[in-house]
């Protein structure tokens, strides 16, 4: 099973409480915690989390520098205990603009991490979906026989997908909007939508759980009829 998360919602949670954003932020990240926790333990085989995308670039520039400071800073603290679960880290999208420290980190953590036998934990990192499936058409325009299974592999190579991941099952939003957000519009072909009306960071254990719950009570037809349909 591939859940894939948009963690929306960390600066409004801040601004409703009078902090600043970057508050919001830190308190995502301990929300990021509790829901890599949660997906290991509930079995899930992949867990894609969209951390910064290709348009939050036009964010104010305090707010990009402490947002990729937190995510150096939650690589270091949190490889370690991704790889007590033998979980493999991996950071998709684009690399060209990011910091060379920010690079050793993400670096490291895929190396240390890349024999877990566990879940795959995915980070779209300057992520653009868009992108993404035009830099894979332009490695594509000279290969005659190429089919679907050929194409998500070029998406693979420009996303810098280390390990094969399958279509996304289940993609949750939070923060209460109803958007994919350039989010994985290729593997979302067949998702199941669920919006979750919290802000990130109140995304627990217990909410997820919830949208989990949601899903399995769902059937996924894939455009064919119900199996009791006459």
């Amino acid at each position: 099973m591939h859940v894939a998360i948009i963690m929306d919602g960390n600066g409004r949670w801040a601004t409703q409480r009078g902090l600043p954003r970057t508050a919001g932020h830190v308190e995502g990240a301990k929300a990021v915690r509790t829901a890599v926790e949660v997906a290991a333990r509930a079995g899930i085989d992949t867990l894609t989390l969209y951390a910064f995308s290709a348009a939050n670039w036009a964010r104010p520039a305090a707010e990009i520098a402490a947002l990729m400071r937190l995510l150096g800073q939650y690589l270091f603290t949190e490889t370690r205990r991704c790889l007590e679960q033998s979980i493999r880290i991996n950071v998709i999208g684009r690399r060209d603009r990011l910091s060379e420290s920010l690079l050793r980190s993400i670096g490291q953590s895929e190396r240390l991490s890349a024999g877990g036998s566990g879940m795959h934990l995915r980070i779209a990192l300057d992520y653009s979906s868009q992108h993404s499936i035009v830099a894979a058409a332009r490695r594509a325009k000279d290969v005659t026989d190429l089919d679907q299974e050929g194409f998500r592999r070029l998406l693979h190579e420009v996303d810098h997908c280390l390990y094969p991941a399958s279509e996304v099952d289940l993609l949750i939003r939070t923060g209460n909007e109803q958007r994919l957000s350039d989010f994985l519009l290729w593997e979302c072909a067949y998702a199941e939508l669920y919006f979750a009306e919290c802000l990130w960071p109140d995304f627990d254990e217990e909410r997820f759980s919830r949208a989990l719950e949601d899903y399995s009570g769902r059937q996924r037809r894939f455009g064919a009829l119900r199996r009791d349909s006459r």
